[in-house]
């Protein structure tokens, strides 16, 4: 799938143009990426990711009364029971009600985890009936994309992440910079319609690649010779960031994942287009979506412009 001379070709100055125009009404619809300094998940854009949001926060309240608790127990041995403050130690064997509840008790709290996660489980594996399938390939070290359903024949393209020159070039042509953060950029984006059930194909051609995407939950490996599955459902439009997530080589961590939600009408049109000229598609698709933009968001466009 991978076009030797597409590193060539897509620094033609239409293809650039394209990107930059559709990376520019970005800027007011980047629902997830990675954050600095962040500690938490990221926000949820689907109701996976809320039901991981939901079992995270129920086992850290589990997990941090333990975490009290041993840690008081700790200090209680440490201070009380060293050998200066209890020379003459006890010499009792065993406590029967001390024995019934750490055995007890733990069996309590692993089965309080195991049913929400079996349940949580069961809902990212079981996939519904699908809307809409994309197959997704790992290569060395770049993505390919396939859309499978008969209504999107001949819709594929390879997506590389962008270089530092290759953003400043798209940046100087108009794109925002916020909406092509660093490492997390491609050339080429996932067009995916919003409330639509999305399948998503994995597999690989060399090594192990993992795909995953925070924000709708998933992860899943890309393994030479099978095919793995995984699902999502978008909830609102926006541009949502992954990685690959398993060790594959030298470019493991410049092998970013794009997936751009859209409203249904904008995605029809942009895969009508797309089954001809994917770059004359997403041109469509950004003069689309900024039209739905605010017009003060427009107006200063058209003034940063003016400004270059």
């Amino acid at each position: 799938m991978i076009n030797p001379l597409k590193r060539i070709w897509e620094g033609a100055r239409f293809g650039g143009a394209v990107a930059a125009a559709l990376a520019g009404t970005a800027s007011a619809a980047l629902a997830a990426e990675p954050e600095p300094w962040a500690i938490n998940l990221q926000p949820a854009a689907t109701d996976v990711m809320r039901d991981i949001h939901a079992f995270s926060d129920f086992t850290m309240w589990i997990v941090v009364p333990i975490v009290g608790l041993v840690t008081i127990l700790l200090a209680v041995v440490m201070f009380r029971f060293n050998a200066r403050a209890n020379p003459t130690p006890s010499r009792t064997s065993h406590n029967t009600l001390i024995e019934v509840l750490w055995t007890v008790l733990p069996i309590l709290i692993l089965v309080a985890i195991a049913i929400p996660s079996f349940r949580l489980l069961y809902k990212e594996l079981v996939i519904p009936p699908a809307d809409l399938t994309v197959k997704a390939t790992g290569y060395q070290w770049a993505w390919g994309y396939e859309y499978t359903d008969d209504a999107y024949a001949g819709i594929s393209f390879d997506a590389y992440m962008l270089s530092d020159d290759e953003r400043a070039e798209r940046i100087a042509a108009g794109a925002s910079e916020a909406s092509l953060p660093r490492l997390l950029a491609a050339d080429y984006d996932v067009v995916v319609p919003a409330g639509k059930i999305v399948r998503v194909q994995v597999t690989s051609t060399d090594v192990i690649h993992s795909f995953a995407m925070p924000a709708f939950g998933i992860k899943v490996d890309a393994i030479p010779g099978r095919l793995n599955e995984t699902w999502f459902k978008a909830e609102a439009p926006g541009v949502y960031y992954g990685q690959c997530s398993e060790l594959c080589g030298k470019d493991h961590a410049f092998m970013p994942i794009v997936i751009r939600v859209v409203t249904e009408e904008q995605f029809a049109a942009w895969a009508e287009a797309a089954k001809d000229d994917v770059d004359a598609a997403n041109q469509l698709l950004a003069g689309m979506i900024a039209k739905t933009r605010p017009v003060a968001e427009r107006d200063t466009d058209k003034l940063e412009m003016a400004a270059r």
